[in-house]
């Protein structure tokens, strides 16, 4: 089985598109972990899922860089939670970091670099590379058995899909 697929995108409505096709999909305690560089789509992506998870519109899904944390209510509750600001690993035990990502509700990390070795078992990894002004390369990683379903369906079905 493939555990990678990789999409290209050509605008952010796109990218925001393709994290809206994920969410429809996700089941209750998933992560998932979005690396890339400042400005790359890693919150646009988030918004998508967000939508995906029937978050209100009236719930503006923003960065929480500052937050660390962000919690919206859905069909399942969506944590956004940035990592970037993180100095000091035992931080995440004030954060109750744990407690979230083993709950019922959707996780999703970025910058999850600097979480310590091992606390994920199970997640589908997001990289976004910055292609062009607005294009982007997505690459989704199923890290664990039981997210490969989940990377075939968005490989066989998500170009079929119609975003405008």
């Amino acid at each position: 089985m493939n555990r990678i697929v990789t999409i290209i995108t050509h605008s952010p409505e796109e990218t925001r598109f393709l994290g809206q096709y994920l969410g429809e999909a996700l089941i209750p305690g998933m992560v998932i972990t979005l690396d890339g560089d400042l400005g790359s789509g890693k919150t646009t992506f988030v918004q998508g899922i967000g939508k995906g998870l029937g978050i209100s519109d009236d719930d503006y899904i923003t960065s929480p860089t500052y937050n660390l944390i962000n919690e919206y209510s859905g069909r399942h509750c969506l944590f956004h939670i940035d990592l970037y600001r993180l100095i000091d690993p035992l931080e995440l035990d004030d954060l109750g970091l744990e407690e979230i990502i083993y709950s019922q509700g959707i996780s999703a990390i970025e910058w999850a670099d600097k979480l310590p070795a091992k606390t994920l078992t199970s997640y589908l990894s997001v990289k976004i590379v910055v292609t062009g002004e607005e294009t982007r390369k997505v690459i989704i990683t199923a890290c664990g058995r039981e997210n490969t379903d989940l990377i075939e369906d968005i490989r066989d079905n998500f170009k079929e899909k119609k975003w405008h």
